[in-house]
């Protein structure tokens, strides 16, 4: 890994990952890092060396050709950012990338080796997956640990996933043996519109993120985005009846499956975000 030097210190910071790929429907958890990017301050403090993570037959590099017709060739990567946030108890190291492609074991520790460096508090990983829920409701994010008594004390559920894994499954278990609190959150996107981008369900990735660290994130144009990307969905699901016909099955089951007091717990949620972001002005 290449390491830059760090324009200021970092303070007992969260580490956030995503990654593009088999972990991110819709690209809605690499959206959710690129709102956080957008909005926050940033600078780079590292990134992996290419050819030692990625089959570039499977992750090509790209082209691009700038103002002056000079060619650049951008090869598929994984950086690190930091973030300094001096109104919160904490900073952040932002991880964004590419799913790599091999030696998932060094990758794991090469970066887990940078968050000990760091102090990294808490390693949450962001992830989204396609899932039978109709686009017109809220969408769910589920928050997961890698162990039990992590999970416990965190207050979320214990992870009984079974089955093929990615680059994020690998880490969870890596923090876990090496004594990193790590915690796992996966928006769930609607089968039968997951053409990214997906603003919605970075909008929950964001919120959920929000609700876990009790802090405010600047929304920025994020939440006009969901909303236009929900009636777009809306048009294509009254032009095809098959479409349309399925999501209202959907839309019932949902609703069945909600309990009164389910109901209220979003919507206490929704309201201590509006106080965090009023008392932060955000």
């Amino acid at each position: 890994m290449y390491l830059f030097e760090s324009r200021f210190p970092i303070r007992n910071p969260v580490m956030i990952a995503a990654f593009e790929g088999w972990n991110d429907a819709g690209e809605s958890a690499s959206g959710a890092i690129a709102h956080l990017l957008s909005e926050w301050d940033h600078h780079l403090i590292g990134e992996f060396e290419p050819e030692d993570f990625y089959d570039f037959q499977v992750n090509r590099p790209q082209v691009k050709v700038d103002e002056n017709i000079l060619r650049e060739i951008i090869w598929p990567n994984t950086q690190i950012y930091a973030i300094s946030t001096p109104q919160l108890t904490h900073d952040f190291i932002i991880v964004r990338g590419m799913e790599p492609s091999m030696r998932w074991p060094t990758f794991a520790k090469e970066l887990l080796d940078l968050a000990d460096d760091h102090e990294v508090s808490i390693f949450i990983t962001m992830g989204a997956l396609l899932a039978d829920v109709p686009h017109s409701r809220p969408i769910s994010v589920s928050g997961s640990g890698a162990h039990p008594e992590v999970a416990k004390r965190l207050g979320v559920e214990i992870s009984r996933y079974e089955g093929p894994t990615g680059i994020i499954g690998i880490l969870q278990d890596a923090c876990t043996k090496r004594g990193i609190d790590a915690v796992s959150l996966w928006a769930a996107v609607p089968h039968y519109f997951s053409q990214p981008p997906s603003p919605k369900a970075s909008l929950a990735l964001i919120n959920a993120l929000e609700d876990f660290l009790e802090i405010s994130i600047p929304q920025g144009d994020l939440p006009e985005l969901a909303k236009e990307w929900e009636r777009g969905v809306d048009e294509m699901a009254n032009e095809d009846s098959e479409i349309g016909d399925y999501v209202k099955q959907l839309e019932n089951s949902k609703d069945a499956a909600e309990l009164p007091e389910a109901s209220g717990d979003s919507i206490a949620r929704e309201f201590e975000r509006f106080l965090r972001r009023r008392e932060d002005g955000a």
